[in-house]
């Protein structure tokens, strides 16, 4: 069947003013929208390399060490080069106790007293038994003066025949046997002062005294209890009533590995640090390394000085100590930072320096480099965080985002 021409033509869509424009549109947009989408891609690119931190990893600057390096650490204790848990020097039963713990005390102060009952009644017997020697001294010496003045009026008379020679025989032997009695009483006498010094002594050994003087840390008996110098009565008898430390003698002991003994010497200088106190360092000096070495530990000991004692230092106070090494020091202390962190360009030498989430670029003037170490003379102090090994778009302000190595 024959298509019908004039049917068709009429089917056509007329051309109408503002056709040519709406049969334009679709291509005109689409480029619209892919200029659209450019500019976005372009921003979000931008925004990824300004405005995004940069992922960057930092080492921080070396504090001075006041022109002295650790050359080793260790650790110790606080102790008392003389201490002593006094005791009695005889057995006896505590009648007083003179002290409290934290006492401080003299040499030679009282600190207990014993019973004394029976000695003192002893001491008396002794003075009395003295006593008597001394009358009997006396009494011998008057009669062998009355005898020596006999013997002279005899020996008067038998030279003048008034008496037989044996009535001068019998003065003469009278005279010597009363020498040799005073002579007896003279030693009974030295005899019997020494039974009372002995006995004196007996009383004053009841007398507990300080050794020497410091502070009583300990208090261990009260009175009632029996004290000895040895250990009897099985767990009734104390063998010491106190413990008294000379804190004039405190000093640091530390057990250092014999592998590095050899970085220890003597009056080498030391930094100490509490471990009830971390923030307060103590100058101190080594006084000797003990000429021998333990065998279970590999260890040799180490004696060390604090320069000046502090009421804060107690015995048994945990502590840790660095031995310095003296260095030539011709300036002030430098700060030093890792070789890695120094950016060297035609501006100079600069670093990058962290703060506050955000990079700062700092010029730096730069001293001797070892060990991987540069030496910072101006532009940087110790503790400041400093870019290592920083990448090319990292720019002045830029937010980073730090790296755990």
């Amino acid at each position: 069947m024959p298509l019908d021409q004039e049917a068709l033509e009429s089917l056509r869509r007329t051309p109408v003013a503002g056709a040519a424009k709406y049969v334009r549109g679709p291509g005109k947009r689409r480029r619209w929208l892919v200029a659209g989408a450019i500019v976005v891609a372009l921003a979000v690119v931008a925004w990824r390399i300004v405005g995004a931190p940069v992922p960057v990893s930092t080492v921080l600057v070396e504090a001075p060490a006041d022109a002295d390096g650790a050359v080793l650490n260790a650790s110790g204790y606080v102790v008392a080069r003389r201490l002593a848990t006094v005791s009695s020097k005889v057995t006896g039963r505590i009648a007083e106790v003179l002290f409290e713990e934290g006492a401080a005390v003299e040499a030679g102060q009282v600190l207990a007293r014993l019973d004394d009952a029976t000695a003192r009644a002893d001491h008396e017997v002794a003075r009395r038994s003295l006593e008597a020697a001394r009358y009997s001294l006396r009494e011998i010496e008057v009669r062998l003066e009355d005898a020596r003045k006999t013997l002279f009026r005899n020996r008067s008379l038998v030279e003048r025949a008034l008496v037989s020679q044996s009535v001068l025989d019998a003065s003469t032997a009278e005279v010597a046997a009363l020498e040799a009695r005073l002579a007896a009483a003279g030693a009974d006498v030295n005899v019997a002062r020494a039974r009372a010094a002995v006995s004196q002594q007996a009383l004053d050994d009841l007398l507990i005294r300080a050794p020497f003087a410091g502070v009583i840390i300990s208090k261990d008996a009260q009175p009632g209890e029996t004290v000895s110098p040895i250990s009897a009565g099985g767990g009734f008898t104390r063998t010491g009533i106190a413990t008294v430390v000379d804190m004039d003698s405190r000093e640091i002991e530390v057990d250092v590995n014999e592998a590095y003994i050899n970085r220890v010497s003597d009056e080498q200088r030391v930094e100490a640090v509490l471990d009830a106190y971390p923030d307060w360092k103590v100058p101190a000096r080594v006084i000797s390394i003990v000429p021998t070495a333990d065998r279970q530990k590999a260890t040799v000991r180490v004696r060390i000085a604090f320069e000046q004692l502090d009421p804060r230092i107690l015995p048994d106070m945990g502590i840790k100590v660095r031995f310095l090494e003296e260095r030539a020091a011709t300036g002030p202390a430098t700060p030093r930072l890792a070789s890695g962190a120094v950016v060297r360009d035609d501006s100079g030498t600069s670093v990058w320096v962290v703060r506050d989430g955000k990079v700062e670029r700092r010029a730096v003037k730069l001293g001797d480099e070892q060990g991987g170490e540069v030496t910072v003379l101006e532009g940087l102090q110790g503790g400041e965080a400093v870019v290592v090994d920083p990448p090319q778009r990292l720019r002045d302000g830029a937010a980073v985002d730090l790296q755990a190595e």
